[in-house]
């Protein structure tokens, strides 16, 4: 995964495969492929979510 790539554009990307697999856009040899790719987004996106919770979390105790 590209280690710049931001929260919104993982998840348009992620937003696009899923359109293109509710319509059919992708062949059966594409599926498992854009599948994967669809993982790795989900798991790039909870994590940006997880480490910007725990900033927060961070923050706040630190403002306490």
């Amino acid at each position: 995964m590209n280690e710049n790539l931001k929260y919104e554009e993982a998840l348009q990307q992620l937003e696009a495969i899923v359109n293109k697999l509710e319509v059919g856009e992708y062949n059966i040899d594409e599926i498992a492929a854009q599948l994967k790719t669809a993982q790795r987004l989900i798991t790039f996106c909870q994590d940006k979510l997880t480490k910007t919770e725990e900033e927060l979390l961070k923050i706040q105790t630190e403002r306490n």
